[in-house]
């Protein structure tokens, strides 16, 4: 017996049992949008052939994995309703002096964590959807990062001056600036502002990885997969893959850019039978979904819309929007937005890129409130496409929302270019993109690990 376990320990040395090619994804489940990214991202790598695995550190949208039947790891620290609320607050007031996503202690077991994950899985990339301790622990177990979460909001647009004058400051007391000076700053300020980011890069020196420089650079990963169509974004194809950091110090080396198409949540639920009477085409009916709000700014806004006489579907999700006693307005939780939209006249949303895409999508004219400069540069995309209207988050509870939503619904001119739009959208698929272009980048590295185990066998 002795010589066969010294020919298994020979063997298993000379020649090692092969770890599989894993993709592994990492939602933030705090938000709708990203949950629903990562998990059509894994469905589409999954339909060619690729072997993938998620885990999360929680927050109230893992029921979307769950219900798509979707495996997961969930991860400490695990963020439940109330620390995802909290993140939510702090990431809204991104860039006021001394704002911190997390503190040091949750970045480093949120890393470690990770760390031991990828390591379990033989992980060889990581997805991310703004799970930002892995901009960490992927250089810490030596894979490439992919990131989608800056959307829109990315270097080729700012360097071009495409980010519009925001509807709100993010810094207290500027609103007496000029709009040249609001532009200027929107677009020039996020590859300058380190400090958002000392959360990370406490941690980053302890580890000896590489830091994350700038607001700007949290939104790009080595591959950065922009969720959107050239011709909404004013940038070519071309021109965004032939991108490079301008000047040292803004980016992490390598950060290179590939545009998929837009990339949004279909979730595979029926509508509830509720809210099918209000989908009729019988009477002008408006779709409120406002996931980054609060109960009580949902409760406003639908108020303001229902003021003009429409029917309201309120897309609740995660919120507790209370009773309604009004037979025209109708309260679900989390719906399928991309069968709702198209059956509906028009839709208001805060702004996140999946809510503005679906409109786009659907031929819907949209009403956007935008808490932050993404959001601000999600809605101002489709306004100058002429089917949508900005109303700052200050004004979302006064006549200026009802005001918004009657020129959407009297002027025909939103409704023509909405159609437009979704025809430009009709043959993209943006998570099929995706999946290509992710392995597509892994692929150099496949074929260096074969090559490796070759020459360990021939040894």
């Amino acid at each position: 017996m002795t010589w066969i376990i010294y020919y298994l320990l020979i063997r298993a040395i000379v020649e090692p049992e092969p770890e599989p090619d894993m993709i592994a994804l990492l939602p933030n489940c705090g938000f709708l949008s990203e949950t629903s990214r990562m998990l059509h991202i894994a469905q589409a790598l999954q339909a060619r052939g690729e072997p993938v695995c998620l885990a999360t550190h929680g927050g109230p949208y893992l029921r979307v994995l769950d219900d798509a039947g979707m495996p997961y790891t969930l991860l400490s620290p695990v963020m439940d309703a109330a620390r995802s609320a909290r993140y939510l607050k702090d990431l809204i007031q991104i860039g006021r002096p001394g704002v911190r996503l997390q503190p040091p202690d949750e970045v480093r077991q949120g890393v470690q964590a990770e760390v031991d994950f990828f390591r379990a899985t033989g992980a060889e990339m990581a997805v991310i959807g703004f799970t930002l301790t892995a901009y960490l622990s992927s250089r810490v177990v030596g894979i490439p990062l992919a990131a989608s979460h800056g959307g829109s909001w990315l270097p080729p647009l700012m360097e071009r001056g495409l980010a519009p004058v925001p509807t709100t400051m993010p810094i207290p007391g500027t609103e007496w600036l000029p709009d040249w000076l609001k532009r200027k700053l929107a677009n020039g300020s996020g590859s300058r502002m380190k400090d958002p980011v000392k959360f990370l890069n406490i941690v980053a020196a302890e580890l000896g990885v590489a830091p994350v420089p700038t607001l700007a650079a949290l939104m790009l990963g080595d591959l950065t997969l922009v969720t959107d169509l050239p011709e909404i974004l004013g940038v070519s194809a071309q021109d965004l893959q032939a991108w490079r950091p301008p000047r040292p110090g803004a980016y992490r080396d390598g950060t290179r850019l590939v545009c998929v198409g837009p990339l949004f949540a279909r979730l595979d639920m029926p509508v509830p039978a509720t809210v099918q009477p209000f989908l009729d085409g019988s009477r002008p009916t408006a779709f409120v979904v406002l996931s980054s709000s609060t109960p009580q700014a949902l409760r406003t806004v639908t108020a303001r819309v229902r003021a003009t006489g429409l029917r309201v579907i309120v897309g609740a999700t995660i919120h507790d929007f209370g009773p309604s006693s009004d037979p025209d307005i109708v309260v679900a939780g989390i719906l399928p937005s991309h069968r709702i939209m198209p059956k509906v006249d028009l839709a208001v949303t805060m702004g996140g890129q999946g809510s503005v895409q679906t409109a786009m999508s659907s031929g819907t004219p949209l009403v956007g409130i935008p808490l932050h400069p993404e959001q601000e540069l999600n809605v101002d995309l489709a306004a100058r496409q002429g089917m949508a209207i900005a109303v700052a988050p200050r004004h979302a509870g006064t006549e200026r929302m009802t005001a918004a939503v009657s020129r959407l619904l009297v002027e025909p001119g939103f409704r023509q270019q909405a159609r437009r739009v979704q025809a430009l959208y009709a043959n993209s698929d943006g998570a099929d993109r995706a999946a290509l272009e992710i392995l597509r980048h892994v692929q150099p590295h496949r074929r260096r690990a074969s090559a490796a185990a070759v020459d360990l066998r021939a040894a």
